[in-house]
Order: C-alpha cells, then structure tokens, then sequence
C-alpha cells in the first residue's frame, strides 16, 4: 500500500501542467470481439509509455466501470502527447487505425479523449492524508503551508506573486 503523507501538501508541475482524459465506453456488452480489443490496445500503449519514459507520460491511472473505461495521465508537455500519438513508430497510431477500421462509426464501442493544458500559475491541488496522487505523482509535492496554505495563495504562488 502506498506511503499516507499525514499532512497538507499540494504539486506543482514543471512547467506546463498537461492532464490528457482517455477513455472508452462498451455501447454493446455481448459485442466482446469489439471491445475487447480496443481494452488490450490500451494496455499496450500504457506499457510501451511506461516503458519509455522519454515519450513524455509521467504518471497513468485507470479507472474501470461497468461499460467505461477511463484513464487520466499527465503528461510532460502537450508536444509530447501529440507526437506520441502520430507516431508511426508507436502503439497508438496503429491502433487508432485498426479501431476505425473494425468500428468506425457503427456504435458497439464509443472512444473520447479530453486534452486540458494549464500553464504555470493556473492549476492547483490539495491534498491530506493521502499517498501522492493526481497530479502529486506527475509533479513536485510542496507543503501547503505560507504562500501555499490556500487555493487563492497556491495560484499567486505557482504565479511568482509575494504577498
């Protein structure tokens, strides 16, 4: 089980703070020869990113329900994601063929991304009693404490503003 830091701390990235939202949804569960390689598509692709960490991901968190799958990641740079998936050296791209390919538009499996890029001094965390989490594995963790102790201090902070 991970470490629970019994305190209040926040992250901050480097840089840009990049949080990609991925997922699938299941539109026809008894459609498992759909689906199912779409599922094993993204498990190889969150392989190969970890396994590489130069492409740019620096922490992934799936998160399974009945007919979605979801997997938040943060990313090292925007340029990073965007080359990662027109690669035609990597996982994705291939798989975003095969998935039209096989699927397209017929309506057994949905797939959505969301991509939000937050430049410094415009994201902010908080967290306690927690294991580093969220952003807190993809970035650095200070405590939130002084110029960190609020939403409002934390953003005029990651800003450079003193008060």
């Amino acid at each position: 089980m991970a470490e629970i830091i019994q305190e209040r701390f926040c992250a901050e990235a480097d840089g840009d703070a990049v949080v990609f939202l991925i997922g699938m949804r299941i539109n026809r569960l008894w459609k498992v020869w759909k689906w199912l390689p779409v599922v094993a598509a993204m498990g190889r692709m969150l392989r190969e990113l970890a396994a590489h960490p130069e492409l740019g991901l620096l922490h992934a968190r799936p998160q399974f329900g009945l007919r979605n799958l979801l997997v938040i990641q943060y990313w090292r740079s925007a340029e990073h994601l965007y080359a990662y998936a027109q690669s035609v050296n990597q996982a994705h791209l291939p798989a975003w063929r095969a998935f039209n390919a096989r699927i397209g538009t017929d309506g057994d499996v949905g797939i959505w991304h969301e991509t939000y890029v937050a430049p410094p001094g415009h994201a902010e965390s908080i967290y306690v009693n927690m294991p580093r989490f969220g952003l807190g594995l993809a970035g650095t963790l200070f405590p939130a404490k002084g110029q960190r102790a609020s939403a409002a201090k934390r953003f005029k902070a990651a800003k450079g503003v003193v008060d």
